[in-house]
């Protein structure tokens, strides 16, 4: 089923039209799980009903996260809107309505132990998770051309909802920066002597219109993989970024190490860098621009989390 023409033919589609291999991924997956929970039918027999007949499917049998239940509907928006040309609209159905869990906040002192459990990039990566409020996968895809030492900030492309934004990036770090782009250039001057190297991997528009990128330092992965591979896609030999879930298995044996009790991810660094801005004074408008959120109403859940205990409400156990 992964492999139907049909299928394919979307995935080039996307790829055509730059769309993260991530959403690519994400999109590919909910669109199969459609079309075989309605018995393998093609989506142009299918009609708004059958959108709206799976969407309540997924909230009321499976119950899916409101979050989930957002990205199938846009995975199917684009498959009707844009990729078939068949608009659809969608109002009858059953909407996800878990609530989000509170977000997991370390204290200062428990991200200061974190990052002195760290060394080399390892420990660079972590400073810039919370120092700079990155999502996991927006650390692993920066280029050495996204980091601006002179104004002391990060560019990051195409964010989560496709949104480019500037986030802040501490001076102590410009040493640490400076020495990671100098391992880069390292990683860089021996793959150039590889025969097959193919340079590192570019989106198909920037391809074309920068021919050469692709083995220049500027385009370079940050943080690069330690070895070599194969592109699945095109069979290129490519250096990829470093690895995900191997940064999320870092962190969480470093806070274990470092004995914080709380649950520690990748993520629970951007959500300490939120709160610890809030807690400074930061406007919250400027935190939402900072994580790059649409609307300020998903940023106020960090608000939710200062308000509680005896930084909002005084407990009437210290009145005895």
């Amino acid at each position: 089923m992964a492999e139907s023409p049909f299928l394919g033919s979307i995935k080039e589609y996307m790829l055509v039209r730059r769309y993260s291999r991530r959403t690519v991924g994400s999109y590919l997956h909910w669109i199969k799980r459609y079309i075989l929970f309605h018995g393998k039918a093609h989506p142009e027999r299918l009609s708004e009903a059958h959108v709206e007949m799976f969407l309540t499917h997924l909230a009321v049998e499976r119950h899916v996260s409101a979050s989930t239940q957002a990205i199938v509907l846009n995975a199917l928006a684009f498959l009707y809107n844009q990729f078939l040309q068949r608009p659809i609209t969608l109002t009858d159905f059953r909407k996800s309505s878990r609530q989000p869990k509170l977000p997991i906040v370390l204290t200062t002192a428990e991200v200061k132990r974190l990052i002195q459990g760290m060394h080399g990039y390892h420990k660079l990566m972590v400073c810039l998770l919370y120092g700079s409020g990155l999502r996991r996968i927006e650390l692993v895809r920066l280029r050495v051309n996204d980091v601006d030492l002179d104004h002391l900030q990060l560019r990051i492309w195409n964010g989560k909802g496709f949104k480019h934004r500037l986030t802040t990036l501490a001076p102590e770090l410009v040493e640490p920066l400076e020495a990671e782009v100098r391992r880069v250039a390292r990683y860089l001057e021996e793959d150039l002597a590889v025969q097959d190297y193919a340079g590192v991997f570019m989106p198909d528009a920037l391809a074309r219109k920068y021919p050469n990128a692709a083995k220049s330092l500027g385009w370079q992965y940050l943080f690069p993989a330690s070895k070599l591979s194969t592109d699945p896609d095109g069979g290129w030999l490519r250096r990829h970024h470093f690895d995900e879930s191997a940064l999320n298995k870092l962190v969480k044996q470093t806070a274990f190490e470092a004995g914080i009790k709380k649950p520690v991810t990748c993520h629970t660094l951007r959500h300490s860098f939120a709160t610890h801005l809030l807690q400074s004074g930061t406007d919250i408008r400027t935190v939402q621009e900072q994580l790059g959120h649409s609307d300020v109403k998903t940023t106020e859940i960090y608000t939710h989390v200062l308000k509680q205990g005896a930084h909002g409400v005084r407990s009437p156990l210290s009145s005895l």
